[in-house]
């Protein structure tokens, strides 16, 4: 793992870019440039202000709250002082981290608005940029480097059941930044735009990114986008957002790379971004692999290209494993952190994948897979083709029971205002064979967005197997 971590670490690394380029730009907040050694005061600020009221190495600390300044600095602090970091979406229902945060040993609870935490769990005080910046007292309270205590817990997306919390330590997230940035060019002089939430892996990927490299981070209202990625020359994005800033303001930007992500990438899309001198970059990653594990130059193929340096990959009955840089520990549990892989240190994913020219394609879930009259139906086949429905912005096809087929497909659709439901199986002739166009169209209920860390293809399922329960009585 050492061998590909493009920096050799003997501090945090924010401490020692503190060191060795103390006056470069850590991060710009808004269209304020923030120095490393000015980043590196605010963290030991925070570390004794944590401390003072009770943190310790060893113990867990979570974070709830969208992207900020202050929610940054508590992910740092938390590390430096050797404890563990959780965080978390502010979405997330009250009720689920009541049922979570005991089973993940969670001491330590703070939030960016109000918030009920368990009672096991203690509130840490509220703290602005500007109390810290007072601090003119440079004493480090820290972890020795690298610290077996100070971990990263990244709640998986809970899809099928409750989330667990994949472990990772911070030279894991540092190898597995340097295993993309042997393949994407990210350096100290360049920035990234923090698009993307700290409760996500890929938000993480981005913060680490930025570590390795002691470049730049941009921290900025994402509204409107254009704005927010001034002076940006990279950013993590979906297709949509691309799409609407070369039609808006390619002339603006100086954006030199973009890591797309979140649904299929029209071939027409990158040669645009190409024309205004931006390279685009797709992959395929997971939270238990610390973000990317597969990247490539996006073209006009659906593929992911192939492991990045430090990673391996097989396919067995279809299932994709894992090993290598960024694995993380396993899961915290009760105390315990339970291994994830086998024997031989491979992380079976459920992910169905093929090779094809010598890359990767994925094929969906394997826990999605249904039958219907003998046929295998992968509901992400039907899902890649809907969301390129210019009214739709995500669905989820799941299987209902069938007398006569035993199961069939029915599609729930989160749409802009003006799709016709009616009219998507004529839509659909010709795209996707007959016997997987689904046998009915629901709109996505409001209730299903409202918490977790993504919407629950359980929780889809259960909704619609209630409405079949309904017609029933």
């Amino acid at each position: 793992m050492a061998s590909l971590t493009s920096t050799v670490f003997s501090h945090w690394p924010w401490q020692q870019w503190a060191n060795e380029q103390p006056n470069a730009t850590a991060i710009i907040r808004e269209q304020q440039p923030i120095s490393w050694q000015h980043l590196a005061d605010e963290v030991n600020a925070l570390c004794r202000l944590f401390y003072h009221h009770g943190v310790r190495s060893g113990q867990g600390v979570a974070l709830s709250g969208k992207n900020s300044p202050e929610l940054l600095l508590g992910y740092l602090a938390i590390l430096q002082l050797g404890a563990r970091v959780l965080p978390l979406n502010p979405q997330l229902p009250e009720a689920l981290q009541a049922q979570l945060l005991p089973i993940l040993n969670i001491d330590w609870g703070w939030s960016t608005h109000p918030l009920a935490w368990p009672d096991s769990v203690k509130p840490l005080p509220s703290f602005s940029i500007e109390q810290l910046s007072t601090s003119n007292s440079r004493t480090q309270l820290m972890a020795d480097w690298p610290s077996v205590q100070a971990l990263t817990m990244t709640l998986t997306s809970g899809s099928s059941g409750l989330p667990k919390a994949a472990v990772h330590t911070p030279e894991a997230h540092l190898a597995n930044a340097a295993g993309l940035l042997q393949r994407m060019q990210f350096e100290a002089g360049d920035s990234w735009l923090l698009s993307l939430p700290l409760f996500h892996v890929s938000g993480q990927g981005v913060i680490w990114r930025w570590l390795q490299k002691g470049a730049t981070l941009v921290q900025r209202n994402m509204h409107p986008l254009d704005r927010a990625l001034a002076g940006c020359t990279h950013a993590s994005l979906v297709p949509t957002q691309l799409w609407r800033l070369l039609e808006q303001n390619a002339d603006k930007l100086v954006l030199k790379q973009v890591l797309l992500g979140g649904a299929s990438i029209p071939v027409e899309l990158t040669e645009r971004a190409q024309q205004a001198g931006i390279s685009c970059w797709c992959g395929y990653g997971m939270t238990e692999m610390a973000s990317t594990t597969c990247a490539k130059p996006a073209d006009a193929t659906a593929g992911v290209g192939v492991p990045l340096p430090g990673r391996e990959l097989q396919l067995v009955d279809n299932e994709i494993w894992l090993r290598g840089c960024g694995q993380a520990l396993g899961y915290w549990q009760q105390g315990e952190i339970r291994p994830l892989s086998d024997s031989q240190g491979w992380f079976h994913t459920r992910d169905r994948g093929e090779m094809r020219n010598g890359e990767l394609y994925i094929c969906g879930r394997m826990d999605n897979l249904f039958f219907s009259g003998g046929e295998g139906i992968q509901p992400e086949d039907i899902e890649r083709v809907l969301v390129t429905h210019p009214l739709i912005e995500q669905v989820f096809v799941v299987p209902v029971d069938d007398m006569e087929f035993g199961q069939r497909p029915v599609a729930v659709i989160d749409a802009l205002p003006g799709l016709d439901l009616s009219q998507l199986s004529i839509w659909l002739e010709g795209k996707i064979t007959r016997f997987q166009i689904p046998d009915e169209y629901y709109v996505l209920p409001v209730e299903l967005k409202l918490g977790g860390i993504k919407i629950s293809r359980l929780a889809v399922r259960e909704w619609v197997k209630s409405l079949s329960n309904d017609v029933s009585k």
